[in-house]
């Protein structure tokens, strides 16, 4: 089902010209409000003897996903908030220019999907009316392993799976309809004011007029993401540059959307086919995620090497190399929508400003400008709750000196496990380019992935050691919980299931996508009628 705007209005928005300040929500006939251009915006920061013991203020840097989450908690602890955004954000579920991965699949993890249910309850049921899917895992998910075909276990975690788009729309117009936050479009921050012991707030500029001015604030959050221009700003402050640790496989990825057979959005299950880092060549991977409106997004990708098909007419061509046919067969009979959409977005990036010595009060750094991790493993999304839900909990308490710091080293923490996860196994292919300082990215590589490939070879078989996996995947559980010493008993006691030869697909399945056995046939793969 689509979901649209109706007339120029959504939610209580009044809409300027694109350049201009908006007031979204209110109260009911209250009109959005003058906007204030320069200086300080309503709501003045509680001081005592000069020093900031409650922000009145907050700018959040970026109006995407995780943007909108830090203004939504800003909101429910200060005064007013300002949202700064590059672009002119759509008033419906519609790609734009700043968020160039979003043409490509997504998922949000039940770690963060429960997140967002806290922040703003009545998420979940909205998207899932607009045709997003909730996918139970491993039961809705036929999934090609590393080391081989995924049982479908009965469902331990969930993902909701739709577009983009309708995912920042959906929870960008429940944010903005609270009433104090104001968005700033067409508006892009050159620096940070202040000094090395406090950010008093930015320069901005207007993207249309050029004109510049500077816009005070007692809390700012960089969230503007992979092009963040964090650690220039800070050096500007005359502080240390903060330290980066990259990883990067050299990930590229191709995506198209297709006209799903009736039914298969809602019965057929997510199909992944995935590479095998033992074979030491570049690994290549495929999709097929369901959507809404009845539509399937593919997505093709490979790591360094692995020849990106960037052409419509090398789209089904490059599925032949998969380590499955499997998403040919599905695709090749059905209708492509949209062209091919291709972008380099995987590398891992993580910066580590809680290191510093001295952090400047007045600022945090959470969501792709704090880390970043290859889509493949969908965490982005998950993680940016996280934070957002970590800087929650710290503007619970007092916010002194030091506080931005304590709160950066919350958030900091939020993002070390899917940094690990995506990090740690993407070292494991060939042609990747590993400058992390991280000791458990740089020595005793061997001995890891021996672990990783046990705990991968078991997880597909056993249903207790599925369960772990996924909860650790999910991000409901800790990494830590695959070293602890239950889960090392679980490894070498718990029973095995068989090895699947073939994607575990049920026969009705199979008949709503036009799909026969393989075993029928004597082929490799499942054959389209």
């Amino acid at each position: 089902m689509s979901v649209t705007a109706p007339g120029p209005r959504v939610s209580g928005v009044t809409r300027k010209s694109p350049s201009s300040s908006r007031r979204w929500g209110g109260r009911p006939g209250s009109g959005p409000g003058p906007p204030r251009a320069r200086g300080r915006p309503s709501g003045a920061a509680t001081r005592r003897k000069g020093i900031v013991t409650r922000p009145g203020h907050g700018i959040v840097v970026g109006g995407s996903w995780a943007g909108m989450l830090a203004a939504h908690v800003l909101a429910r602890h200060l005064d007013s908030v300002t949202v700064v955004e590059r672009d002119a954000l759509p008033d419906e579920p519609r790609h734009r220019k700043g968020t160039p991965q979003a043409r490509h699949g997504h998922i949000l993890w039940s770690e963060g999907a429960g997140i967002v249910e806290n922040l703003l309850p009545g998420t979940s049921e909205e998207l899932l009316a607009a045709g997003a899917r909730k996918l139970r895992f491993q039961t809705d998910l036929v999934t090609l392993t590393s080391h081989g075909w995924q049982h479908r276990f009965p469902p331990r975690q969930f993902g909701l799976m739709c577009t983009r788009p309708l995912l920042d729309w959906t929870v960008r117009r429940r944010i903005l309809a609270g009433g104090r936050i104001t968005l700033r479009e067409r508006t892009e921050v050159l620096e940070l004011a202040g000094d090395g012991r406090r950010v008093t707030g930015v320069g901005l500029r207007d993207i249309d007029s050029g004109v510049r001015e500077t816009l005070e604030a007692d809390l700012v959050v960089d969230a503007s993401g992979r092009g963040s221009r964090v650690r220039r700003w800070l050096t500007g402050l005359g502080l240390p540059a903060v330290e980066e640790d990259v990883v990067d496989v050299g990930m590229a990825y191709a995506s198209r959307m297709y006209r799903a057979p009736e039914g298969a959005t809602e019965l057929f299950p997510a199909v992944n086919v995935a590479a095998d880092h033992r074979e030491r060549k570049p690994g290549r991977f495929g999709v097929v995620y369901p959507q809404e409106d009845g539509q399937w997004m593919v997505t093709l990708s490979c790591t360094r090497g692995g020849q990106l098909p960037t052409r419509e007419e090398d789209f089904l061509a490059y599925t032949d190399t998969l380590r499955d046919p499997l998403v040919k067969d599905l695709i090749s009979q059905v209708e492509p929508l949209t062209p091919v959409s291709a972008s380099r977005l995987g590398i891992n990036r993580r910066l580590y400003p809680e290191r510093l010595a001295h952090w400047p009060d007045g600022l945090v750094v959470l969501g792709d400008s704090l880390a970043v991790f290859n889509p493949i493993y969908g965490h982005g999304m998950s993680a940016a709750a996280r934070g957002a839900a970590a800087l929650d909990e710290q503007l619970s308490r007092p916010f002194g000196p030091g506080a931005a710091h304590r709160a950066q080293r919350a958030i900091s923490a939020a993002v070390d496990d899917p940094w690990i996860m995506a990090a740690s196994k993407d070292i494991a292919f060939v042609n990747c380019r590993n400058n992390a300082t991280d000791p458990r990215l740089t020595g005793g590589a061997t001995a890891r992935q021996t672990f990783a490939d046990l705990v991968a070879g078991r997880s597909i078989r056993s249903p207790e050691v599925s369960d772990v996996v996924t909860d650790v995947m999910s991000m409901t559980s800790p990494q830590s919980t695959l070293g602890s010493s239950d889960f090392m008993a679980l490894l070498h006691s718990d029973g095995m299931r068989p090895d699947l030869a073939e994607p575990p697909l049920s026969q009705e399945e199979m008949d709503l996508v036009g799909l026969r056995p393989r075993s029928a046939v004597g082929a490799r793969g499942a054959v389209a009628r």
